[in-house]
């Protein structure tokens, strides 16, 4: 027989290739496949792989509970305790003024006088302002950062009182400053309450 299709044909009808993986006779010869091993690891996941899974949901875990504390939020129109060093900031000398702005609206202007007889250097001052009526009504309840007065001439100018802050001693003038006032206060001077304060 010829042998035009460069193939030998044995005595036992097969032909004289070796196959891949095999011996002349097309059997294997028990050797693993190359890719087996490939596949046996990604089966497996390694574990500093799952260690730092776990450090990852842990460290998410705790920052959703760290950011997740909230400062109680203060009811609106609710009247607040004063704070523990408000005793030492007497407010005095008050004075209320008007006057319009630019663009034909009032402001109302509440002046006063602040002291620090405390022993603490005091860096900033919140207060509540109420305005009361006589209608038997819930009083408006203004929260507001008290300002200290800067300068007087030309004009009244005010900064935070981290700006400047109150010493052991010290003796400001103040201005809180009202875009609205309620309708129904009855022209009475409010109270106006320290309900807290930076100290350092």
């Amino acid at each position: 027989m010829s042998e035009q299709d460069g193939s030998r044909i044995d005595g036992q009808g097969g032909t004289g290739r070796e196959a891949p993986g095999g011996d002349a006779q097309g059997v294997s010869t028990g050797e693993t496949p190359i890719f087996a091993p490939e596949l046996e690891k990604r089966g497996r996941m390694p574990v500093a792989a799952w260690v730092a899974a776990v450090l990852i949901v842990v460290a998410l875990v705790g920052a959703l509970v760290f950011f997740g504390r909230k400062k109680p939020v203060e009811v609106p129109n609710t009247l607040q305790p004063a704070d523990a060093y408000a005793a030492s900031l007497p407010l005095t000398q008050f004075a209320m003024s008007e006057s319009e702005n630019l663009t034909g609206g009032k402001q109302t202007y509440l002046d006063g006088q602040i002291g620090n007889t405390g022993g603490r250097t005091v860096t900033a001052v919140t207060v509540q302002v109420v305005f009361q009526n006589d209608m038997e009504l819930a009083p408006q309840i203004d929260t507001l950062p008290l300002t200290l007065i800067r300068v007087k001439e030309p004009y009244i100018d005010t900064e935070p009182v981290s700006a400047q802050p109150l010493k052991p001693g010290d003796e400001r003038e103040f201005r809180l400053t009202f875009e609205t006032v309620p309708e129904n206060w009855n022209q009475q001077m409010p109270e106006v309450r320290v309900i807290r304060i930076g100290v350092r």
